[in-house]
């Protein structure tokens, strides 16, 4: 009898161990699954947000016809946009918080596109960074304007033998998207717009703009000149940091003291502005831009605007229309700025 007992007692003993194991054995299994989420999450998270890339990267919720969107950095809603991209004229875009660089909304942000004079961007923020002197003097020669007639590019208005200062064909480059400005601060600084393009290429390599090349300062079309939408976000989100680019973007009206061909100087007007008029977004306002057109290209454009107090930029690219019909990267532009929520 008493050896029964023992052998019952061993038994209820080796049951109650055996439980005991089993239920310390999924407490340890749970644990090391949850670290393991908690691992991945974290790996996504410094993946999304990492110093090699120069944006913020967001998840997007989607609720009814409302995109909702969560910075990686930040635990509360961020941003709301009452639209799609799916509705645009524009094939490609993209929408930047430009504060954190954080993407609020992208629509083949990273396809190839023909830039036009987005190119422009390029070519000023490359011309400020190498210029010793903004207010030097450029003397435009005929050769600088060869080609550029017959290939209808658009033009400032300066002459062959015109003096005029650096800073002046920068605005020259920026408003009226005059080529031969683009030639002239080239040559004076590189020697030549091949030597300068490569300036360029070499800024959107330090950049980070891995789908870019460039063939020209102008933009005007070129097989081998490409870029994306993603890539001039990078871009102008940098140049804007330069407080001389962002006063020549964010001007409507530019006068150039007298020169040696225009006594009374020249009146270059934003064609951003042109095209836009008196329209303007509901709770801010568009501060600047850039516009771009070719047959290839489509109508493009890079922009900043200001919204509830908060800065963004948008770029556009593609859509059908010239500059005599009507404006569709304007109407994009309209569009998603005011379907900006806070």
């Amino acid at each position: 009898m008493v050896r029964k007992s023992i052998k019952k007692k061993s038994g209820i003993g080796v049951s109650v161990t055996l439980l005991i194991m089993v239920a310390i054995a999924t407490v340890i299994c749970s644990y090391i699954m949850n670290l393991g989420n908690r691992n991945i999450v974290k790996r996504e998270y410094y993946d999304e947000i990492s110093p090699y890339s120069f944006f913020s990267k967001i998840k997007y919720y989607i609720t009814g016809d409302r995109i909702i969107s969560f910075s990686p950095s930040k635990t509360k809603l961020d941003f709301s946009v009452s639209t799609s991209f799916e509705g645009l004229h524009s094939p490609n875009a993209i929408l930047i918080h430009l504060k954190d660089h954080a993407v609020i909304m992208e629509k083949k942000s990273e396809e190839r596109i023909y830039p036009a004079s987005l190119t422009k961007m390029m070519t000023v923020i490359v011309a400020i960074e190498n210029l010793h002197d903004i207010n030097e003097k450029v003397e435009l020669t005929n050769f600088m304007f060869q080609g550029l007639y017959e290939a209808n590019a658009s033009m400032a208005g300066f002459q062959p033998g015109e003096q005029v200062r650096a800073i002046d064909l920068l605005y020259g480059v920026m408003l009226p998207s005059g080529a031969e400005c683009c030639i002239a601060i080239a040559e004076h600084i590189a020697g030549s717009e091949r030597n300068f393009v490569k300036l360029m290429n070499q800024k959107a390599e330090e950049l980070g703009m891995k789908n870019t090349h460039f063939e020209n300062t102008t933009g005007l079309h070129n097989e081998k000149h490409y870029t994306t939408v993603k890539d001039l976000a990078v871009l102008l989100s940098y140049a804007l940091k330069n407080d001389t680019f962002r006063e020549i973007f964010t001007t409507f009206r530019y006068s150039t003291p007298p020169t040696n061909r225009h006594p009374d100087g020249i009146t270059f007007y934003s064609t951003m502005y042109e095209r836009l008029g008196d329209q303007n977004i509901i709770n801010g306002e568009i501060l600047g831009g850039k516009t771009g057109y070719t047959d290839k290209a489509g109508l493009c454009l890079a922009s900043l605007a200001k919204v509830d107090k908060q800065e963004y930029i948008l770029i556009t690219a593609g859509a059908k229309g010239n500059h005599h019909s009507e404006q569709y990267n304007i109407t994009d532009a309209l569009t998603v700025y005011n379907s900006i929520r806070r």
